[in-house]
């Protein structure tokens, strides 16, 4: 499949900054759905202004921290423990953000920051049930993304097409769903005082 065949089946309205990007970089990039779709249905809610200090935790291959930099103009911590440094450094220096995001390997329980240094966490929804029982923070936004399971399945068949290689289950297991448990989820809080 050539980039401008994926370029279409990646093609979605919901997400139009993530369309200045190319779908083969997001597809070969990808670990699991679309980070770079979901750091934008994130941005939503979330205010971000150029200079910040942003975590992003779990990032993966730093591809949504690449995006939250050139989109906003934000620096970026792209802590992951399973991607090494070394190879989200090669992708920062591609997109040519290497003053705006510092790959980082670490466990989120043993994170190296000094408390206060960041203005923004970026991270899954799993962390709302841990923000919240801390008294610390107000969540704000928690919730599933409209239709986010759609968004889900035309990654995986876009994935397929451009990799040649079906992941018939994963695209079975979200038509059976078909959007009960399994999608997309959000989640933005601010620091109590």
């Amino acid at each position: 499949m050539d980039d401008a065949e994926l370029d279409v089946l990646l093609r979605n309205e919901r997400y139009p900054r993530s369309a200045g990007y190319s779908a083969r970089w997001m597809v070969d990039g990808g670990m699991g759905p679309n980070p770079v779709w979901q750091a934008e249905a994130l941005t939503d809610f979330m205010r971000l202004e150029p200079g910040m200090r942003v975590l992003d935790m779990g990032c993966g291959t730093a591809l949504s921290s690449i995006f939250l930099a050139k989109e906003f103009g934000v620096e970026v911590w792209a802590t992951d423990l399973w991607v090494k440094p070394d190879e989200n450094l090669r992708r920062v220096a591609e997109a040519q953000v290497e003053d705006q995001v510092h790959p980082i390997h670490a466990e989120a329980h043993a994170l190296p920051f000094a408390e206060d240094f960041f203005d923004a966490l970026i991270s899954p929804a799993w962390w709302r049930r841990h923000w919240e029982k801390t008294g610390l923070v107000t969540v704000e936004v928690a919730d599933r993304l409209p239709d986010g399971w759609r968004d889900w399945l035309q990654w995986n068949e876009a994935c397929d097409h451009a990799n040649g290689t079906p992941a018939q289950e994963e695209a079975q297991m979200l038509h059976t769903d078909n959007g009960q448990s399994l999608g997309l989820t959000r989640l933005t809080a601010h620091r109590n005082t």
